[in-house]
């Protein structure tokens, strides 16, 4: 830029030289001068008509060449203004993804530095909340429980599932260890007896919740009922024999009890 300043400074001195010249003629030439002789040099002569002519016929074509070149320095300004601007936006552009990309690298960061005790500790808060189980009343052989004056506690001891060991096989009650949604299932099972039903509860802390009945005089008879509790952590559910009521167990796993935790509730 600054080179074609100063070209443009040239031409136009040379321009204003140019036009001193041919208006006012060789001045300078038309000085007398005296040589060591002592003799007058002859006069300069005037610029010849086609001299001037010629001068003239150049100076349209300087002016044209200054014209052009002030419009190409003009377009080179604007282009550079035009450059300017796309290079700015480029660099707005540049730190919009440099931000994002730091504020990634920081929420990867924050995950990376999950401490290897807190995923410990969420394996095992996960695990403590698997809780299920599923049993029925015997090992092995055949017998029959009941009749009694009295409540019995029926004492599931051929387990299946205890994920947990929420269920104690030698009590044959269930203590929920979190507060949550359970889902319970029992049946019952027997020979048919005059005297003697099949009946049975689900009992909660002490209180007979859901019965499952079957009576008749003869021939096999069975009952089951399912239902959902909210627990909190230390009740207890287990399943009660009503007094004077018998069942009777063998190898097919006639009277099971079964439960576990649909959702922990805090």
């Amino acid at each position: 830029m600054k080179g074609l300043m100063c070209l443009l400074l040239l031409l136009e001195t040379f321009v204003c030289a140019v036009h001193q010249q041919v208006d006012g003629g060789l001045s300078e030439n038309e000085i007398s001068q005296r040589s060591e002789d002592g003799r007058q040099d002859p006069p300069q002569t005037e610029a010849s008509p086609e001299s001037r002519q010629y001068c003239h016929l150049c100076l349209p074509d300087i002016h044209a060449a200054l014209r052009e070149l002030t419009a190409t320095v003009t377009e080179q300004k604007t282009s550079i203004r035009a450059l300017e601007t796309r290079l700015r936006d480029a660099e707005k552009a540049a730190e919009q993804q440099t931000f994002i990309l730091e504020e990634l690298n920081k929420k990867h960061d924050k995950m990376s530095n999950l401490s290897l005790s807190q995923v410990e500790e969420l394996r095992k808060e996960n695990k403590d909340r698997e809780i299920a189980f599923s049993a029925s009343l015997l090992q092995s052989g055949s017998g029959d429980i009941g009749p009694s004056t009295t409540e019995i506690i029926l004492v599931y001891r051929n387990v299946f599932t205890n994920i947990g060991n929420a269920y104690n096989p030698i009590t044959g009650i269930f203590t929920a260890p979190l507060k949550g949604v359970y889902v319970f299932t029992f049946s019952v099972y027997a020979h048919g007896s005059a005297s003697n039903p099949a009946s049975a509860y689900i009992v909660k802390n002490g209180k007979d919740v859901v019965i499952a009945h079957a009576h008749q005089s003869q021939g096999a008879l069975n009952s089951s009922k399912g239902l959902v509790l909210i627990l909190e952590a230390g009740d207890v559910v287990y399943v009660r024999l009503w007094p004077n009521c018998r069942i009777q167990d063998n190898g097919n796993n006639h009277n099971t009890f079964s439960g576990y935790i649909l959702f922990p509730l805090r």
